[in-house]
């Protein structure tokens, strides 16, 4: 099995195809499992990279609290499309959920290695204190709900997840805390600052989601909305055929734009 070490900490990742590549980051609890269904659509004609967060799947499970933060999980997606593409490498960066937001935190300290966008079931983050802390309230809340009550947990939470594998709880507790709760209002604020083709998607039963999926659709230059009937917050899984329906014509024309780009 395919493992980056970073400092200790191994990082489990699948490439599956080749091509343009395209780096996706699965949901918080969620691992790159997430994505098998649509590997055979994408591996046709992209680099598809999926991989597992530290404290999530077959990846490492630092014990160290301070191990875990967005500036982590960004460095680790960093250092993954260095290790699989080269140093200084593009790609079309994704994800779902928490993996939608550390992707647009990556475009934050990375631009120039983003070809395109793909925002999936994701909030981009909170402009007030108050509501910021609100959600923070709530990520602890949930990693203490892990620490006390173990991966059964995972079983009251949404259907995608009753199914997914870690080894232990406690590397999703420290998860909780130290990357699904948000510093700063520095990704919802560099929105209007993105230059690249972007498509929002959201399932049409992921109330949660469907206003901040609107309000990055207005936010980010030029970017395109599909709102998919039948879905939840996976929507991947949810309706996997219409997920693929709406992402690969959006992946078909991002490449076409660099392309000129490049002419």
């Amino acid at each position: 099995m395919p493992f980056l070490d970073r400092d200790n900490v191994r990082i489990y990742f699948e490439v599956h195809g080749s091509g343009t590549p395209l780096l996706l980051s699965h949901g918080y609890s969620s691992t790159s499992g997430m994505w098998h269904g649509q590997i055979e659509a994408f591996s046709k004609d992209y680099k598809l990279i999926i991989w597992d967060m530290r404290g999530h799947g077959q990846s490492s499970y630092p014990e160290d609290q301070p191990a875990y933060s967005e500036a982590h999980t960004v460095d680790d997606m960093t250092a993954l499309l260095d290790h699989v593409c080269g140093a200084g490498s593009t790609a079309v960066v994704g994800g779902l959920s928490l993996g939608g937001y550390m992707s647009l935190a990556f475009y934050r300290l990375h631009p120039q290695r983003v070809e395109a966008l793909l925002i999936i079931d994701t909030g981009p983050g909170f402009k007030k204190d108050s509501a910021r802390e609100a959600w923070n309230a709530d990520a602890r809340r949930t990693g203490d709900r892990f620490e006390r009550d173990g991966l059964g947990l995972l079983q009251t939470m949404s259907p995608e997840r009753a199914t997914v594998r870690h080894r232990n709880s406690k590397g999703l507790a420290r998860a909780a805390r130290g990357m699904l709760t948000q510093r700063d209002a520095k990704v919802i604020e560099s929105l209007g600052n993105i230059k690249v083709p972007s498509l929002v998607v959201v399932g049409a039963d992921d109330k949660p989601f469907l206003a901040a999926s609107e309000y990055m659709t207005k936010k980010i230059p030029g970017a395109k909305k599909v709102v998919v009937p039948g879905a939840g917050h996976a929507v991947n899984i949810d309706q996997p055929k219409a997920f693929v329906e709406a992402v690969m014509p959006f992946l078909v024309d991002a490449r076409g734009a660099n392309a000129k780009a490049m002419l």
